[in-house]
């Protein structure tokens, strides 16, 4: 099955609403590995790599995010395949 490594800034009411762990927990039930973390102009990048399909799911679930965020913006980038074993919350 093709695969898919892409890297996802989230803008908007995105910090301190869960979105990292509400993140991971969407990644870990679609079986996609990468990383998510808070950026210092409060924006939220994720780097996912997994199935097509699953990877669009994420894109789309990350548009609207956890229950009290409020995404304005989102943009991507296709990064090259890495070898990654799990999806992790960094600081």
């Amino acid at each position: 099955m093709a695969k898919r490594n892409i890297k996802i800034n989230v803008g908007g009411k995105v910090q301190g609403v869960f979105y990292r762990k509400s993140t991971k927990d969407k990644a870990d039930k679609l079986n996609i590995v990468g990383s998510v973390r808070n950026n210092p102009d409060g924006s939220v990048t994720i780097i996912a790599q997994g199935n097509i399909e699953d990877i669009n799911e994420l894109i789309n679930w990350c548009k609207i995010g956890p229950d009290e965020a409020e995404v304005t913006c989102l943009t991507t980038e296709e990064l090259e395949i890495v070898n990654s074993s799990q999806f992790t919350i960094e600081n």
